[in-house]
């Protein structure tokens, strides 16, 4: 069964997207509503039942009806065979099943032409189905993103799709949001997470000034964002290229079937020619007999269910893990994904959160937890630097009454001073401990909390040290799980990291990871991923920011986390995660292997039935109408068969 995959281009409107995106081949030719193929291949087979039920009573409306059965279900095939035959002068396997039932009603087999015209139809409008189906599960994905942005001129407020966003442009950016358009803050304070552009987990403080970009993540604050250039790489837009590379990429097998189809379609059309023309002259064989054994031929070598074991299967299997927020570009990636041996994740906004949370106060000098941390978090709240929100967070949910700070000075690069109830303070890095020769007496629990991968801040005052406060970027919950579930699968896991090797070791413990690779730049996880290659053969690696892109491009399969990935690891990946929940990772390699699984069986089922009845016509001879039934029935069960995949679960 030929495969008529179209595209989305040029579109950015949504609703001309959905449209386009759900439209089948029986639309494009003109036959009305996107179901309009399904609705055909119904029609021709109701035809074909009331004309079979006049042949005793009126035999020339029965072939009225005949022929308006061939015209409704045949139509769109016909014209996709004519076109491969006018467009690059070939044959495809549309046109050799329009022969196939042109012939047999030559003969005066209109019903078993007929029917062969309503199954071959039938089976078309399913591998439409699948199709449209998978079209409309990854555009579903859109709702999931901001498509809009709220534009302020002269005063007034009004929300304008992202793609009128022009430079000069002002928009508001509400906390929670995500950066419509790359430009500069005009107005407001806000932490922005950024880790879709560098890859650093901390977010930045952004202020009057200060340059923000597109799809990053605005924090609690509100900015007015002056837009200095076009936003035609939103997140949108990207996913709209997405849905084309998702429909139009075929995996190696399909287009390896696709170029045998060809080869095959010939080869099948030049036996059947010989086999009309041979036997009436060499055997003296009657030529009616002759051509209906030639038409059951055409009819059985048909190789419509093995071209259709893939694509159906593929359509479906993309379809069910975008419904799971696994956003796969093509089928060639869901192929290789079934072959994957090792996964490699970056650390930061991958396995972790890349938000700080404060995990351990050590207090001293008499000081309790609850006192240090007051003053700690009395400092820090004239901080706006990520670690310093998270000792006020901490403060707050003990509900510690903070002080009132005076004669701030911040130290750049260390940390900060101010006097609270007369007394000054100081709150920064390990190092400064150094610097005033107090280190010793706190280098061992300041060595075991860094050991354990934490970031320490020291509060001392002019007596020394008060209080040692540990922070740590949060792991993502799923992720224990998420690594267990791959090494069940039998894949290696393994952790690339530009982090300190401390901190990296901590974390590939806790999660269970097979392999670390620490003190990494981009260059480096290029390397790694190809040793991890020439050890395991395919490998996959997963990925947020800029900085991932080369890994990405490497590894066979490149996993992109979709709800803070970089523009680069977006467009460099093979697979989005659009949740960002590294727990989907087995599901995908799950489903890879399905469908391989279900593909193989498929073709072997489609073999099989070709080989059996060629063998049975050439031996014994069968009829067409058992042909016709062979032949399209095996076709329908490996759709439906592909089909299956639509009901994929996860954990399976």
């Amino acid at each position: 069964m030929s495969q008529t995959i179209h595209s989305i281009k040029g579109h950015t409107d949504p609703d001309r997207l959905q449209a386009d995106s759900a439209a089948g081949p029986a639309e494009r030719a003109g036959i009305g509503s996107r179901y309009g193929e399904g609705l055909a291949a119904l029609a021709s087979g109701l035809i074909v039942a009331i004309a079979y039920m006049l042949e005793e009573t009126s035999y020339s409306w029965s072939v009225a009806l005949y022929v308006t059965a061939f015209l409704v279900g045949g139509f769109v095939k016909a014209r996709e065979g004519i076109e491969t035959l006018v467009r690059e002068r070939d044959l495809d396997v549309n046109l050799l099943m329009i022969v196939a039932a042109i012939g047999a009603a030559s003969i005066g087999y209109w019903t078993e032409g007929a029917v062969l015209i309503f199954i071959f139809s039938l089976s078309g409008a399913l591998e439409t189905y699948t199709m449209d189906r998978s079209s409309r599960d990854i555009s579903s994905l859109m709702d999931q993103k901001p498509e809009t942005a709220v534009r302020i001129r002269d005063g007034e407020e009004r929300i304008v799709p992202i793609e009128q966003l022009a430079p000069g442009d002002l928009v508001l950016v509400k906390p929670g949001e995500r950066v419509p358009a790359d430009g500069v803050v005009a107005d407001g304070a806000s932490d922005v997470n950024q880790a879709s552009i560098t890859g650093e987990s901390i977010p930045v403080d952004k202020g009057p000034g200060d340059v923000v970009y597109a799809g990053t993540l605005n924090g609690e604050g509100a900015l007015y964002v002056q837009v200095s250039q076009t936003s035609e790489s939103t997140l949108f837009a990207k996913i709209i290229r997405l849905v084309q590379e998702a429909q139009s990429e075929k995996p190696a097998s399909q287009r390896f079937m696709e170029r045998f189809e060809r080869i095959y379609a010939r080869g099948i059309l030049l036996i059947t020619l010989l086999l009309v023309a041979v036997p009436p002259l060499a055997l003296q064989m009657p030529w009616e007999q002759a051509f209906y054994k030639a038409m059951v031929f055409l009819v059985v070598a048909s190789p419509c269910a093995l071209v259709a074991s893939i694509m159906p299967a593929t359509l479906s299997a993309i379809s069910s893990g975008a419904r799971k927020g696994v956003l796969f570009k093509g089928g060639a990636h869901l192929e290789h994904l079934a072959n994957v041996k090792a996964v490699a994740f970056d650390k930061t906004g991958t396995l972790t959160m890349g938000k700080p949370v404060l995990t351990d106060i050590v207090a001293f000098s008499g000081y309790s937890e609850n006192e240090a941390l007051r003053v700690a978090a009395s400092l820090e709240s004239l901080s706006g630097h990520p670690l310093a929100k998270a000792i006020v967070n901490a403060a707050q949910e003990r509900e510690l009454p903070l002080g009132r700070p005076s004669e701030f000075a911040a130290l750049t690069g260390r940390g900060l001073q101010a006097k609270l109830d007369g007394e000054l303070w100081t709150i920064g890095k390990a190092s400064m401990l150094q610097q005033s020769g107090r280190y010793e007496e706190l280098a061992e629990t300041i060595e075991r909390l860094e050991s354990e991968g934490k970031t320490v801040s020291v509060l001392m005052n002019e007596h020394g040290a008060a209080a040692v406060f540990a922070l740590r970027d949060r792991i993502r919950p799923e992720a224990k799980r998420a690594m267990a579930r791959l090494k069940k699968l039998g894949v290696q896991v393994a952790m690339l990291t530009g982090d300190q090797a401390s901190t990296a070791r901590s974390i590939a413990e806790e999660l269970g990871v097979d392999r670390v690779y620490a003190d990494l730049l981009p260059e480096d996880k290029v390397e790694r991923i190809r040793e991890l290659k020439r050890e395991f053969g395919s490998v996959a690696m997963v990925g947020d920011g800029v900085n991932d892109a080369p890994a990405l491009a490497t590894a066979g399969v490149g996993i992109a986390m979709g709800a803070a990935g970089s523009d680069a690891a977006l467009e460099t990946a093979d697979l989005v995660l659009m949740n960002d929940d590294i727990g989907r990772i087995a599901d995908a390699i799950v489903l890879g292997k399905r469908t391989r699984t279900i593909i193989r069986q498929n073709m072997a089922f489609a073999l099989s039935v070709i080989v059996l009845l060629i063998a049975a016509n050439f031996v014994q001879g069968i009829a067409l109408p058992l042909g016709v039934v062979g032949h399209e029935g095996s076709t329908i069960l490996v759709i439906l068969n592909g089909l299956r995949l639509l009901g994929f679960r996860t954990g399976e």
